[in-house]
């Protein structure tokens, strides 16, 4: 059973599309469901994997969401879309075991599964498609957006060029590994790997006599979890090390998630560039902590172990930066520490290394290089991004009624909630709406019971009856 598909005239071959995206991660796929019920659109998304896969090295074993099951790809938006997580599971005839499940976070590989079944379903997808180029044709008035067709094994096939209004940008993140470490990184002979690639090298970092796992937040904490719970009691030979002052638990207070709310989006993309840029690191706590089941577990765990006299194998250091690493004979690597507050350094000899060190937008540049004459830049260079998601480009470019969107490449201009799924059909919708001229997902006006910033009733009045533009009344004690 898949969803119901509307009937809409098929587009001639050769016909300009509305829309196409580049990348196919649950962003863009939030946006290709979101717009399957628009027929008025004609769009194509391209991929170059051969088949979508969401983290599939972090699909452990009873690992959840940190968000609700409402933050699929499309219910924040439209809770009656048959490509809702609900759908999924009637499709599966799974709705009554999940009703009596009660659960409102699904684990990872259950999202991973049901992305997988919108994927296969869903019509105007093209995988195994590696978009080149896209470029700005002014005698057409149109992006030209050039791709290589691969085959089963990752192999140039064919090219291919079309031609869109508009595209939209969703080509993810990349694992970030640390200058220290890349070299080790790269070596077939020690196992230095990103957790990215947990699951594909779990059993042979089981094998390995000692392991250290570097990085603070959820992937680290939860790759930590699983190798205690496989290790031998008293012999666990663990190491836990992170930059961050503590393994410290994720916000996640009802008016601190609250940051992830369209309200708070819009405050953020309204205050001054250098401000965004302070407050952006400072809020590492909303999105790299750990959620406190997790922390539970892990201490539940160590404090198990500790029932018949000794303590654990296991060492858990916060507060600990790797200077520089290198190998010890063939099979080792010796980490050099400094610990920030004591000022002191140490070495670590290991067996095994995981790095959940996170992950990094992907440059842009190399694929908007065709479009570098009409792009506008910040002060430090990055892509100047409107609050509706659009690339701030040359007015020959958006004059034609053409943009290019971006999807989890803003997070300099729209904040914390850039990466995270809650936001992703809000996003998805506003792009359409701004796309269309129209209003096919009606946006609520308020998301939020904190009032961010201090644009009040009285301040507006008070700019109404004066004249004054941009001044905010002065409170004084």
């Amino acid at each position: 059973m898949t969803a119901a598909t509307p009937h809409t005239p098929a587009p001639r071959p050769d016909a300009p599309h509305d829309l196409v995206g580049i990348g196919i991660g649950p962003f863009n796929l939030s946006l290709a469901a979101l717009a399957h019920p628009l027929t008025e659109l004609h769009t194509a998304f391209y991929e170059q994997r051969p088949a979508f896969h969401w983290h599939p090295g972090l699909l452990i074993d009873g690992a959840t969401l940190q968000v609700p099951f409402l933050a699929d790809l499309v219910t924040m938006a439209d809770p009656s879309s048959p490509w809702s997580f609900l759908s999924y599971l009637k499709s599966r005839d799974r709705l009554f075991p999940f009703y009596f499940a009660e659960r409102f976070h699904i684990q990872r590989a259950e999202y991973d599964a049901y992305c997988r079944w919108v994927s296969e379903n869903l019509p105007g997808l093209h995988f195994g498609h590696q978009v080149d180029a896209v470029r700005w044709n002014p005698e057409r008035r149109l992006f030209e957006v050039d791709f290589t067709q691969l085959d089963t094994d990752g192999e140039a096939e064919a090219l291919g060029r079309t031609y869109t209004k508009n595209v939209v940008l969703g080509v993810g993140t990349a694992p970030y590994i640390p200058e220290p470490l890349r070299p080790l990184a790269e070596a077939p002979t020690v196992p230095v790997i990103h957790s990215a690639d947990y699951l594909a090298h779990r059993e042979r970092l089981l094998a390995a006599d000692h392991i250290t796992v570097i990085g603070s937040g959820q992937s680290g904490a939860e790759i930590f979890l699983d190798l205690l719970r496989s290790r031998p009691h008293g012999r666990e030979k663990l190491h836990w090390l992170a930059r961050t002052e503590a393994f410290a638990p994720m916000e996640y207070s009802k008016l601190g998630l609250e940051h992830f709310t369209p309200d708070y989006t819009r405050y953020f993309h309204a205050l001054p560039e250098a401000v965004r840029d302070g407050l952006v690191p400072a809020q590492w706590q909303l999105h790299k902590g750990i959620d406190g089941e997790t922390i539970a577990a892990i201490h539940d765990e160590l404090y198990q172990r500790t029932l018949h006299g000794g303590w654990p194998d296991a060492t858990l250091t916060p507060g600990v930066a790797v200077r520089t690493a290198g190998r010890v004979a063939a099979t080792k690597v010796e980490l050099h520490l400094e610990h920030s507050l004591q000022n002191t350094r140490s070495r670590l000899t290991t067996d095994a290394v995981v790095l959940a060190t996170g992950y990094r937008e992907r440059p842009l540049d190399e694929m908007l290089a065709g479009l570098d004459p009409y792009l506008r830049r910040d002060s430090s260079e990055r892509p100047r991004i409107n609050e509706q998601f659009r690339l701030v480009l040359d007015p020959s470019v958006t004059g034609a009624g053409s943009n290019v969107y971006v999807q989890n490449a803003e997070r300099h201009t729209h904040g914390v909630g850039a990466p995270d799924l809650g936001l992703a059909a809000w996003r998805s919708a506003t792009i359409l709406n701004s796309l269309t001229g129209k209003d096919p997902y009606p946006q609520p006006k308020r998301t939020a019971f904190t009032t961010f910033g201090l644009t009040t009733t009285e301040s507006r009045t008070h700019r109404s009856q004066t004249g004054e533009r941009g001044n905010l009344i002065q409170l004084k004690n």
